[in-house]
């Protein structure tokens, strides 16, 4: 089991990438939260006080220069290898000049299954949870994030890593 510990630093406007199911980011943030999931099912089982909108992250909605911040918690995992980059160049191309990428994700050796259990401390809101794939290519770690961010354009601005998950943080 991991412990997370999230807490109320994000200023401005958020877009969540897949902020479906727990909705962890909107829980925190909020009215400053925009959460796009690709399944209606999972925005409606998220807890309200956010807008929602059923969106494929490859083709946002949204003009350019739009949101503030960007986050995936946990959200990479469930998207197609082959669409993260198109993924990070239309989160680029919706955050203003100086605006923030916020990736919480897991280090990923083999997913024939892969789980990952969670205790979430969401501001103060405990939320215990558990993210899981089975995928051929489930390969993933935060050098690939790092190296696929900086090529669409993001500079990385800080890393931690613990337990085989990671938090990137870039910028616009």
């Amino acid at each position: 089991m991991v412990s997370i510990n999230l807490d109320k630093s994000i200023q401005g406007s958020i877009l969540d990438i897949g902020g479906g199911g727990e909705g962890v980011i909107g829980r925190i943030y909020q009215s400053q939260v925009t959460a796009i999931d690709i399944r209606l099912d999972e925005l409606n089982e998220a807890p309200d006080g956010f807008t929602k909108r059923v969106m494929d992250a490859t083709k946002l909605e949204f003009d350019a220069c739009t949101f503030d911040n960007a986050t995936s918690f946990y959200s990479f995992m469930y998207i197609e290898k082959e669409d993260h980059v198109r993924v990070l160049k239309e989160i680029h191309r919706v955050l203003r000049p100086g605006g923030r990428l916020l990736i919480w994700d897991a280090d990923i050796q083999t997913a024939d299954p892969f789980l990952v259990e969670l205790d979430i401390d969401a501001n103060g809101s405990k939320i215990h949870t558990t993210y899981g794939i089975y995928k051929e290519d489930g390969f993933q770690n935060a050098e690939y994030f790092v190296g696929i961010s900086q090529k669409t354009g993001f500079s990385l601005v800080n890393q931690e890593s613990a337990q085989d998950q990671f938090f990137l943080h870039f910028k616009k």
